[in-house]
C-alpha cells in the first residue's frame, strides 16, 4: 500500500517531508484552499510522484500547472464530468496519472464510479464535508463494502495515527486499496506538516506492510 502526503505548501517543509520518502506528495492549486500552493516547489527525489490537486478548474490551468511544476499526477477534487476527464486524459502525456475524487457518505451511489473507469487511473474516496478536502474527519469505511469496481483507489479523509489499526483491518479485505492519503491530522497549521509525527506514522505504516 502506497502513502500520499497532501496539502504541502512551504519549500523547507516540502523538503523535510520529502526526506521521509512518501510515494506521492500533493500540492493544492485551488486558490480558495488554506493550503493553496502558489510558490516554489523544490526538487524532490524521483521516486516521489508530485500530484496537483484541482477543484473544477479549466483544463488549460491544469495543463499549465502540470508543465510548470513537472507533475506526475492530477487529482480532480471537484465535480468534473466523465467527458472532462476523457478530454483531459487525451491532452495529458500518457505517463501522467489521473485520480478522480468522490466524497463519500452512507448515501453515496457507487454506480456513478463505473462511468469513470476508463478515463481515470485511480479513484480517491474522501469524507463528504463543507470543503472539497482537508475537513479532518473520517467517513464510515464500512460503506466501501459496496465498492463494485476493480479500479485501485486512494483512501482519504481525516486519517491520522489513530487510524492505523483501522487501516490494518480494511487492508485484510479484498478491496483494491492502492494508497492511503494523509493531510490535516499531521499539521501544525494548514499546509505546514509535523515532520516528526509523519515520520512516526510512516515508520509504523511501513512496518505493518499493508
Amino acid at each position: 500500500m502506497k502513502l500520499k502526503i497532501c496539502g504541502m505548501k512551504y519549500p523547507e517543509n516540502i523538503l523535510e517531508v520529502g526526506a521521509l520518502l512518501p510515494d506521492y506528495m500533493g500540492f493544492i492549486f485551488w486558490e480558495k484552499s488554506a493550503r493553496y500552493c502558489n510558490g516554489n516547489v523544490p526538487e524532490l527525489i524521483k521516486t516521489i510522484k508530485k500530484v496537483g490537486v484541482f477543484v473544477n478548474q479549466s483544463q488549460e490551468e491544469i495543463l499549465e500547472k502540470v508543465e510548470k511544476y513537472n507533475l506526475q499526477a492530477v487529482q480532480l477534487h471537484g465535480e468534473e464530468s466523465v467527458e472532462f476527464c476523457s478530454v483531459l486524459k487525451e491532452k495529458l502525456p500518457k505517463k501522467i496519472e489521473i485520480i478522480k475524487v468522490f466524497s463519500a457518505d452512507e448515501n453515496f451511489d457507487f454506480e456513478i464510479i463505473k462511468l469513470f473507469e476508463n478515463v481515470c487511473d485511480y479513484f480517491l474516496f474522501d469524507t463528504k464535508g463543507k470543503l472539497p478536502g482537508g475537513n479532518g474527519t473520517t467517513f464510515d469505511w464500512s460503506i466501501l463494502k459496496k465498492y463494485n469496481s476493480k479500479k485501485p483507489f486512494f483512501l482519504s479523509g481525516g486519517i491520522g495515527m489513530n487510524e492505523l489499526k483501522a487501516i490494518e483491518e480494511i487492508s485484510k479485505t479484498k478491496l483494491p486499496i492502492y494508497a492511503v492519503d494523509v493531510n490535516s491530522k499531521f499539521e501544525i497549521e494548514p499546509g505546514l506538516k509535523n515532520k516528526n509525527l509523519l515520520s512516526n506514522f510512516k515508520r509504523k505504516f511501513d512496518v505493518a506492510n499493508f
